[in-house]
């Protein structure tokens, strides 16, 4: 019996979910618990400490919540264990979201994911790790996404260039890494960068190499162009580069006794041409550039693991900032590419549009109140001050109390200091 072919995509889609598995998922939201599942290296004394934080803006009060740098100029080292798999034979997704409201000027946002032995509480820069993947600023120069594998024992960085968001607003990261070593790197659920391992990183030997026996012939001409043979110079190019300047006169008190022979100051001859130089004219001799011949590279062999991890088992953050703030939230690990889209529609995706408007209306606030200025009210009173303050009320698609007007518009008051 033939079944509908709709019948038949509704069975498809049920497998694929039954196949889907998220091996981490962590979005803080039963408060203070999330300390029993993290855990704080002690290979250093100094590291900055985390608190569980929505910032100075957000979409949702509750929903944003996530672990944020709190203090400046320090290494954070935090990582999260959870049950070890292989990413043999299917996709492997790493997913998360980063808030730098402290317009970051240089600090890392990253993750790392880290084999299941790794020692948590001696977790430090120089634990090996199996991927290195997230936004990562310092100044003007580097603002760029991290994308590191470590190949036999070795980290390998993305020879592509990988821009990343530099606002003070939250954006979603995503990796997708597939059992057919190809790749692709999203933000905001929309792809920047993709390819294969091969060719975007460094971790095989070159496919090809110069022949090493092969050298350019004696012979070979590959000037395209050459002096003419027929050219001469003319009998009156020589000139000097500078000359007494005609115009000049000794000074009436010159004493050559005293001051020594006078000689009249050097200007530029009008007349001198430079150092002559024959015409240059084609080559007929000329054979082109010549190209090195290439043989196989007898030390290149494919691999076709090089995307496999054997034994994947934490998600760690560790890394440094000068100037703390930065919010990381939304963590999930999968082998469903689109899960992991549908996971960033419901978190980053929902909540980012009120995010947007509270972060307009706090930028826009500190501005304005950075101008504001002290009036006294009664100024008999010298224990009573208020300030006058200018607050931009931006339009809003949501109802707001007291405002009839759809446009944006000032209200100034005075507050009680």
């Amino acid at each position: 019996m033939r079944l509908p072919a709709a019948i038949l995509a509704v069975f498809a889609s049920i497998a694929v979910t039954i196949d889907a598995t998220v091996y981490f998922q962590e979005q803080f939201q039963d408060g203070d618990a999330w300390k029993s599942r993290w855990v704080e290296s002690k290979h250093k004394s100094d590291y900055g400490q985390w608190k569980l934080s929505a910032g100075k803006f957000y979409g949702d009060a509750e929903a944003d919540k996530g672990l944020q740098t709190s203090q400046d100029a320090r290494f954070y080292a935090l990582s999260s264990r959870f049950e070890p798999f292989s990413n043999e034979g299917k996709p492997l997704v790493v997913q998360f979201t980063v808030k730098h409201e402290q317009k970051i000027d240089c600090g890392g946002g990253y993750v790392k994911i880290f084999p299941s032995d790794l020692d948590q509480n001696d977790m430090h820069g120089e634990s090996q790790y199996y991927i290195m993947f997230g936004p990562d600023i310092c100044g003007y120069s580097t603002k760029k996404v991290h994308v590191i594998f470590n190949y036999k024992g070795q980290n390998h960085l993305v020879k592509k260039d990988i821009k990343c968001k530099d606002d003070e607003l939250t954006h979603l990261y995503t990796l997708i890494l597939n059992p057919d070593q190809t790749y692709e790197v999203k933000i905001n659920n929309e792809k920047v960068e993709s390819g294969s391992l091969e060719d975007d990183w460094d971790m095989l030997p070159a496919k090809k190499i110069k022949d090493p026996e092969a050298k350019k012939p004696s012979d070979w001409d590959d000037r395209a162009k050459i002096d003419d043979p027929n050219d001469s110079k003319p009998e009156d190019w020589d000139k000097p580069e500078t000359i007494p300047d005609p115009d000049a006169k000794k000074p009436d008190d010159w004493d050559e006794d005293m001051d020594g022979e006078w000689e009249p100051p050097m200007i530029t001859n009008p007349e001198y041409q430079g150092e002559w130089k024959p015409k240059q004219i084609d080559n007929p001799d000329y054979k082109g550039v010549w190209v090195h011949p290439e043989i196989d590279n007898p030390e290149y062999s494919p691999d076709t693991n090089m995307y496999k991890f054997d034994s994947i088992g934490v998600l760690g953050l560790d890394l440094w900032q000068v100037k703390s703030g930065t919010i990381f939230d939304n963590f999930l690990i999968s082998d469903d590419v689109k899960e992991a889209e549908e996971v960033g529609q419901k978190t980053w995706g929902v909540t980012k549009v009120g995010m947007h408007s509270e972060w307009e209306i706090n930028k826009l606030n500190t501005t304005h109140n950075s101008e504001s200025h002290a009036s006294a009210a009664d100024p008999s009173d010298p224990h009573q001050k208020f300030t006058k303050m200018s607050l931009y009320v931006p339009k809003i698609n949501q109802p707001c109390s007291g405002v009839t007007s759809a446009s944006s518009f000032y209200v100034t008051a005075a507050v009680l200091s």
